[in-house]
Formats: structure tokens, sequence, C-alpha cells
């Protein structure tokens, strides 16, 4: 895409009435009627040049609809989890979009455009000190990309925190021409206490996501303004126990998940580069030793 044509989309977008449209696609998505599930599954597969050979399911006779095939599974041991307790896995399949070393509270989202930790965890000021000079990393995912989240780490939730914003698309055009764009969108915190420390894994909302579902809160529907929700985590606490590779939730659409580690790993992500693909369960970097 040209810069013209970049800053021309994103500038679309403002005008663009994206809780509609997402909220058009959300009923879409869902239609069970066969002949229309059958015919969108299949023009996705064809548009996107989805892989279906890793799935667990006959495409497209084994979905109920087109959001059943979106958030699908994949057939067992297609995605192993590299094993050392020390090693960081890709939580998602998807491509880096930025990562490295958080200058004390700013984190890299494209060249001149940075944003801070506490735009990014709004109401977690307190949380935010942790992450002071950390590492971060963006990953995109695609619409073509297995859209389910799984846990780069062992460790357990502390809190989970839905902060309601805009529904921008998070590809490269809007990521390089649209500041603050992860600090606007509307996202879900996850808080998880490791025995390295604290670690927030971020799932970012955008446009045509039309739920954020994660196993602790169930699916969170796009709101366009309010305050923050703090979750209650009444669940029985050995849920909130997660292993690495454990399954944390899913996209409805194409979206970021976002990892912040708090400083002494600040080179955990060193091995990475903007423009990388990742899948889920690869190492991606490294723990320090428990504390």
């Amino acid at each position: 895409m040209s810069e013209i044509s970049a800053r021309l989309f994103v500038w679309l977008q403002r005008l663009l009435p994206k809780y509609l449209l997402t909220s058009l696609l959300y009923g879409v998505a869902r239609i069970r009627r066969v002949a229309i599930k059958d015919f969108l599954i299949r023009r996705l597969v064809a548009l996107y040049d989805v892989d279906v050979s890793e799935l667990a399911r006959p495409v497209p006779e084994g979905y109920t609809s087109l959001n059943d095939f979106f958030t699908r599974e994949l057939a067992p041991g297609a995605r192993p989890v590299d094993g050392p307790a020390e090693s960081i896995v890709s939580p998602v399949d998807g491509t880096v979009s930025a990562c490295g070393h958080i200058d004390r509270t700013q984190i890299f989202q494209a060249k001149g455009r940075d944003y801070s930790i506490e735009d990014l965890l709004a109401t977690d000021t307190v949380e935010a000190e942790n992450y002071i000079d950390g590492a971060f990393v963006t990953i995109y995912l695609a619409p073509y990309n297995y859209h389910r989240v799984h846990a780069p780490f062992a460790g357990r939730l502390a809190a989970a925190r839905y902060v309601p914003g805009a529904l921008y698309s998070v590809n490269e055009a809007t990521v390089q021409h649209l500041s603050g764009l992860f600090t606007r969108n509307e996202r879900l915190i996850c808080h998880i206490r490791t025995g390295a420390g604290p670690m927030v894994l971020i799932f970012v909302g955008a446009t045509n996501v039309g739920t954020i579902h994660s196993i602790w809160t169930g699916d969170v529907r796009p709101r366009r303004g309010g305050v923050v929700e703090d979750y209650r985590l009444r669940q029985d606490p050995t849920q909130l126990e997660i292993a690495k590779g454990d399954l944390l939730g899913w996209f409805n659409m194409g979206s970021t998940v976002i990892l912040l580690l708090p400083p002494g790993v600040s080179d955990a992500f060193a091995g990475l580069k903007a423009g990388q693909r990742v899948h889920v369960g690869e190492a991606i970097g490294r723990l320090p030793a428990a504390k």
C-alpha cells in the first residue's frame, strides 16, 4: 500500500461507522443456514488462502457458521509447545509488528510513533510501574491466521480488565499512520503472575472483531464507551492457574496481542524482528531464573 493510500485508508476509518459494521458482521458470521455459511467459509478460504490442512474438522461441512470457522481449533499436535520451563512461547500465530526494549515508559509502535505503558494499561497505573524499562512484543493476527490465543508461559491470572475503546483496523497501514492505536482500541488486559515476576497479556480489539473471548470472562462484546470493567474472578482457583500452551481465549476476527515483561528480561525478545512470522508454541524468548 502506497503512503497516500495508507493515509487515505486511515482517514476513511475515522468516517466509517465501525461499530455498526462490526455489529452487522457479527450477525452475518453467525448465520447457520448451510448454503450461506458454506459459501462464506469457502470464500474466506479462497480470498485469504487459509491453510486448511492442519485443521481438526473438515471444511466447510465441519463448521456451523463462519464464526465457528474463524475460531477454529487445530488438529492435535499441530502446534507443539517448546518444553523448557524458562522459554517464552508465542501465544498466537501471526506476524511480529514490533518488539524490544520499553524506553522507560514508552513502547514503540512505528517509526515516529510511541505510546505509554500507562495509556495502554488505562487504570492500572500502579501495575504500569512494573514494566518501566521492561520488554514488549506486539503480534498481529491476519484474517488467514489461527485465531486462538494460548499461554506464553506458566502462571496464575491475577486480574482481567476490559477497556472500552475504538475499533480501528490494526493492519500495518494503520499501525504506521495512527498514533496511539493500541491505546485507542478496546482491549482485554490479563495480568499474570509468574515465577519470574508479573507479566501482562493484552487482547486488542479491532474493526470487525465482534467479540473477544477469554476462558475467564466469556464473550466480551465491543462497547463504544463507559468505564473500565474489572472482572471478578470467582471461578475455582485452579482455573486461574495456567500452564504454558494452555488455551486462554480467541478473537472472532483478526487482531493483535501484546505481551509486556518487567525489567531484567529486556533482551527476552532479542531474537525477534518486525515482520517475522511466529506460531503458537514456538520459542520467542526466555525468562530469567525464578525469583
